[in-house]
């Protein structure tokens, strides 16, 4: 079964001449381009990209992203592979600026996840929308084949568009934001050369120090003769009477490693139709194990995984009491540990879709 996606962009219109200084508008020209996954680097799958880390363009090979690559392990591109699930924090709002996102309980750079009212659950590759998320053009995402149908997410407002799921991306803290505003009406990172070679009057960096500090504030500077405020609350610019659109995005971060091609339609692997939610323990080596009953072992449980799925439904916030070789434990939902009543020692549990 394919699983395809369909991102939404604003679209990078040329510019007319460098330097010069138009206002936008929320009547920019917007097109919708069908894409097998990300948007990979032309100049990365070509000669080179001089950006290199900078670049907000996937380097990644465009046909290994199609799952095409005739060369595969030997290729000198890099090539994207599969990422595994976990479960993640509590949720938070997601509609507006925001300095920090919740940490993550596995170590991950970033982890996103949907919620339709029984807790919230990974997405699996979601490198796929974390590398759409940082292009500052791509307004959103739609994600077909899923358990609930064709998902579009809209990455300006953090929202599932006319459907009743809750959509997050949760950061280690560590992550490098990248400020931009639109001139000539394409995104432009502060901060980059202008066509003469200078430096602009800001650099992104300074944006986020001051945006980190208060999400709510804005941050002011000097262009030459005009003062220039970027009003966070807003996502705008304002110099005199012209405004601009502003967004952020963090800077793509290839966090996955390993071998092997993936292909287009396990993209969401976890999220096709027919998925079901899966509830483990991590073991001492760091392994993950789905609960069952192993009678006669010194494992023995009292509850399977999906005993624990239904009372987790009656309420995600609950807590449950299960036994384990007769020493009791307690499975708390809200913090996904559980707990050896005798000992106080702990383990992470998740729930997964599989």
């Amino acid at each position: 079964m394919a699983a395809a996606y369909q991102s939404s962009e604003e679209s990078p219109l040329e510019s007319g001449s460098d330097g010069v200084d138009e206002s936008d508008s929320d009547s920019d020209v917007e097109s919708d381009s069908q894409l097998a996954g990300t948007e990979p680097c032309k100049y990365y799958n070509g000669r080179g990209c001089k950006d290199g880390e900078r670049c907000s363009y996937l380097h990644a090979c465009k046909y290994a992203l199609k799952g095409s690559c005739r060369h595969g392990s030997k290729c000198k591109l890099y090539h994207p592979t599969a990422e595994r699930e976990s479960f993640g924090a509590r949720n938070r709002a997601a509609d507006r600026p925001r300095a920090s996102d919740p940490k993550l309980t596995d170590g991950r750079c970033y982890q996103w996840q949907l919620n339709d009212g029984n807790g919230w659950l990974d997405v699996c590759n979601d490198h796929v929308l974390e590398a759409q998320y940082s292009l500052p053009h791509t307004k959103s995402i739609k994600i077909y084949n899923t358990a609930y149908g064709a998902v579009s997410i809209d990455f300006n407002r953090m929202k599932v568009i006319r459907k009743s799921l809750r959509v997050r991306r949760l950061d280690d803290g560590k992550a490098v934001w990248i400020w931009y505003c639109t001139l000539s009406r394409k995104w432009i990172k502060y901060g980059n050369k202008d066509s003469k070679g200078n430096p602009g009057p800001v650099k992104s960096s300074d944006i986020e120090t001051k945006f980190q500090s208060n999400p709510t504030s804005s941050y002011t500077y000097t262009a030459g003769a005009e003062t220039v405020e970027i009003k966070f609350r807003e996502m705008r610019q304002v110099t005199g009477k012209r405004k601009r659109k502003v967004t952020r995005r963090p800077l793509y971060q290839q966090q996955l490693a390993g071998t092997g091609l993936p292909q287009v339609a396990s993209v969401l692997q976890s999220l096709l139709l027919g998925a079901r939610p899966q509830w483990q323990f991590e073991g001492d080596s760091g392994a993950w194990h789905e609960f069952k009953h192993r009678s006669g072992t010194s494992t023995e449980c009292s509850v399977t995984s999906d005993e624990i799925e239904r009372k987790y439904k009656q309420n995600p916030n609950d807590s449950m009491i299960f036994k384990v070789h007769g020493l009791s434990y307690k499975l708390d939902f809200k913090a996904m540990i559980q707990t050896n009543l005798k000992t106080n020692n702990t383990r992470k549990i998740k729930r997964v879709l599989v």
